[in-house]
C-alpha cells in the first residue's frame, strides 16, 4: 500500500526555520518525482518544489526560491523540505505528493498522484 506521511510542521516566528519530512512506505520514493505543495485557507493550492527522480534536480516556485531547499534521502526513503527565512505568507498546510510535473517554475501534481495527509505550518509572531 502506497503511503506518504508528512511531519515537521509547527508554529514559528517570522524569519525562523522548519524542516518538513515526507516519509514513504509501500514503494521507493526515488522512482518518482516528489513534490511539495501547500494550501492556505481560501487560496488555491500552490506547488512549492519538485525533486526529480534519478539526478535529484530541483525546481522551486518563485515565492520560495532562495529560502527553501528540497532534498531526498534514499536510505531513509524520505524527502525533506528545509524552509528558512519563513514569512507569514508561508502559512499553509503543506503536502507531499508523487509524480510532480514542472513547466518552468510552475509545479503541478498528476491526476494520479499519491498524497500525504498534510502538516500545518504557521508563521506568526
Amino acid at each position: 500500500q502506497v503511503q506518504l506521511v508528512e511531519s515537521g510542521g509547527g508554529l514559528v516566528q517570522p524569519g525562523g526555520s522548519l524542516r518538513l519530512s515526507c516519509a514513504a512506505s509501500g514503494f521507493f520514493l526515488d522512482i518518482y518525482a516528489i513534490g511539495w505543495f501547500r494550501q492556505a485557507p481560501g487560496k488555491a493550492r500552490e506547488g512549492v518544489s519538485c525533486i526529480s527522480r534519478g539526478d535529484g534536480s530541483a525546481v522551486y516556485a518563485d515565492t520560495v526560491k532562495g529560502r527553501f531547499t528540497i532534498s531526498r534521502d534514499n536510505a531513509k526513503n524520505t524527502v525533506y523540505l528545509q524552509m528558512n527565512g519563513l514569512k507569514p505568507e508561508d502559512t499553509a498546510v503543506y503536502y507531499c505528493a508523487t509524480h510532480c510535473h514542472t513547466y518552468g517554475t510552475d509545479i503541478s501534481p498528476a491526476d494520479f498522484s499519491s498524497w500525504g495527509q498534510g502538516t500545518q505550518v504557521t508563521v506568526s509572531s
